[in-house]
């Protein structure tokens, strides 16, 4: 079953009325875009995200996934947890420029934030396949380059073993999956693990930041400099709302409201080894994953949700700081003058249009930072709904 599942995994709004029954009554037909199992705590005017057929959302199979989240026996040394490398406090990324996985290997990838992934159309920094989070985080469990949670053929079943001998998981798993019964003893119990790890991270939900507050008519939940800043984020000079738009900040968007769903990827000029375009052998973008040259250096954009708290930045983690962010977009690109990947990304041939650079005064800096600040749901990151619950509160 378990070389099943990796195999199966690897294989990889419109309205309408309905009538009136009696009287003045009006009901609408939305065509499911309203129907869920799970509250999903999002705000009016945000539309839900897409719920897989064969993995719906339950309040109990959130639960369940909770516990597994933060549950370190999930890796092959029995020493990290998805947890360990997502930080509650830091919108679910871990600070670090690149993350280590349970033999020690680092990542050779910036961990991402979890923010509103339910709303993701793609998931990872550049893997157009990856479309649901049951396929993605197959990948960390029992991937091997790099390892991560180092879970494989010789270890699978002892750390199964241990997983269904805990009373916790026996009463969890009963009420995550009650129409079946054995699904913890049963060969789909690896899958049904998968399930609900999904099923926690797709309820990762944050609408509630200072920016949220203001667009629903509290003006003053941003300050001066912020509204600026957003004014210069949403303006044609910048740019940067066509890649981070929407209620999620980027163009990697997917709900139940569309009826067109795009997977955008960008090349931002951070690299240029060779003059063609080449970027560093391990972080090659879409490019790994195609083979096809135009697509080398494209990353998917990041929703900004949170991203005050979510530094280092871009997809290797090689950017300090949000001002620094800003500098090099200002610069339409960065130009690398020293050291193995000695080359100017200003002038790479694969760069995005957008990224043409921009003229900006240290005071407009200031104000988009704030804006982007404004940015922080506070909440999100303290709530204990999404907090460890192996840990006393």
């Amino acid at each position: 079953m378990f070389r099943a599942l990796i195999t199966s995994f690897a294989a990889l709004t419109c309205c309408l009325l309905a009538g009136c029954p009696t009287g003045s009554e009006t009901r609408i037909d939305d065509e499911g875009a309203s129907a869920s199992g799970f509250d999903w705590r999002v705000p009016v005017g945000v539309p839900l995200p897409v719920e897989p057929a064969d993995n719906t959302m339950s309040e109990e199979k959130f639960q369940l996934g909770r516990h597994l989240f933060y549950d370190t026996r999930l890796s092959g040394g029995g020493n990290i947890s998805c947890g360990s490398c997502h930080h509650q406090d830091k919108a679910f990324t871990d600070g670090l420029v690149r993350s280590f996985g349970s033999t020690g290997e680092q990542h050779p990838r910036n961990a991402q934030p979890l923010t509103n992934v339910a709303w993701m159309t793609t998931l990872t920094w550049a893997n157009p396949s990856l479309a649901t989070l049951e396929q993605q985080i197959v990948v960390p469990l029992f991937g091997d380059r790099p390892i991560e949670h180092g879970i494989n053929e010789s270890n699978h079943h002892i750390i199964l073993a241990v997983i269904r001998n805990d009373p916790v998981y026996q009463r969890l798993f009963r009420a995550a999956f009650p129409e079946i019964p054995e699904a913890l003893q049963s060969e789909e119990a690896w899958r049904h693990i998968v399930a609900g790890l999904a099923s926690f991270v797709r309820g990762l939900v944050s609408f509630d930041s200072a920016f949220d507050r203001y667009s629903a008519g509290q003006l003053t939940a941003m300050n001066e400099s912020a509204r600026r800043g957003m004014q210069l984020f949403n303006g044609e000079r910048l740019e940067c709302f066509h890649c981070h738009e929407g209620y999620n900040f980027t163009n990697s968007t997917r709900d139940r409201s569309m009826t067109v769903v795009e997977r955008p990827f960008h090349n931002t000029g951070l690299y240029n080894l060779d003059g063609r375009g080449a970027y560093p052998e391990e972080n090659t973008g879409v490019y790994e994953v195609s083979g096809r040259d135009f697509e080398m250096g494209a990353f998917r954009a990041p929703s900004l949700r949170n991203i005050a708290l979510t530094a280092p930045y871009m997809h290797d983690g090689t950017i300090a700081s949000l001002e620094e962010v800003v500098r090099t977009y200002a610069d339409g690109g960065r130009n690398i003058t020293g050291g193995e990947f000695t080359g100017d990304g200003r002038i790479n041939p694969l760069k995005d249009s957008f990224i043409a650079g921009f003229d900006i005064s240290e005071a407009e800096i200031q104000d988009v930072i704030a804006f982007l600040e404004s940015l922080t749901d506070e909440s999100f990151v303290t709530n204990p709904r999404f907090a460890n619950p192996w840990e006393p509160l």
